[in-house]
């Protein structure tokens, strides 16, 4: 791992002095600190069932304009998804409220794997909700996009590498939780594998229709050792192998 970003969750009103001080510099003169605004993203995932109290603190602390273009800074609270460069995405705030609040399933999280960590906006979310944070992603400039993003929040459970997701990250398993932010075609079995027992993996998975997947591992033996839920449709860019 290259990247040790933290957080110290031990003296949270530090914390936020640090984050309110961080964002005055990065928020000047575009409105984004308005409590009113973070207070209706919170309301309209409130109304699309989001239930998880801890998610949503996270989500209402998280400032999401940092992790895009100034030019799209005022579309930041709205409920879509946006681009950041290499034909990825920033997923709408209520996917990532939901794939957060199905990983953590109401329990705290010691140690989650992401794989996808795009800009690094759901990894600084899962940051707040779980005791370590590690997460790859393929593609170096956003790698250095996230790194950048994460420093600014003080994310120092976060651990962070160039490195294909797709095969996971053997060496530090198991994890009690694995999110995946870009479909795949089937369900890994490296990250079947890389699963505590009572972990749950998070993953869209398809082609052309894509669902968001829960698989959880229990202590059953095979062929009843992961049980699979299918959620909900989803649309997230496929996941790949190999680094640029």
């Amino acid at each position: 791992m290259k990247l040790s970003i933290g957080y110290n969750r031990n003296n949270p009103t530090n914390n936020m002095a640090l984050v309110k001080s961080t964002l005055l510099k990065h928020t000047a003169g575009i409105g984004m600190t308005s409590t009113r605004t973070r207070e209706r993203m919170l309301t309209r995932l409130r109304e699309q069932g989001i239930r998880d109290e801890v998610v949503l603190s996270a989500i209402g602390e998280i400032p999401r304009h940092i992790f895009v273009d100034e030019a799209l800074s005022t579309r930041a609270y709205e409920d879509v998804s946006l681009p950041i460069g290499y034909s990825q995405t920033i997923s709408q705030p209520y996917i990532v409220a939901r794939m957060t609040e199905i990983l953590r399933n109401g329990k705290p999280l010691n140690k989650v794997l992401e794989i996808g960590t795009g800009c690094g906006y759901q990894t600084a979310i899962l940051s707040r909700v779980a005791k370590e944070v590690l997460s790859l992603e393929r593609i170096r400039p956003l790698v250095m996009k996230a790194r950048t993003n994460l420093r600014t929040l003080k994310c120092n459970n976060v651990k962070l590498d160039h490195a294909d997701g797709s095969i996971g990250l053997s060496e530090f398993a198991p994890f009690d939780g694995i999110l995946v932010t870009a479909a795949a075609s089937h369900v890994p079995n490296e990250l079947l594998a890389q699963l505590a027992i009572g972990g749950r993996l998070v993953i869209p998975v398809g082609t052309t229709t894509q669902v968001l997947t829960l698989i959880e591992r229990t202590n059953n033996p095979s062929p009843k050792e992961y049980v699979q839920t299918k959620l909900e449709p989803v649309k997230f860019v496929p996941l790949l192998g190999g680094l640029i």
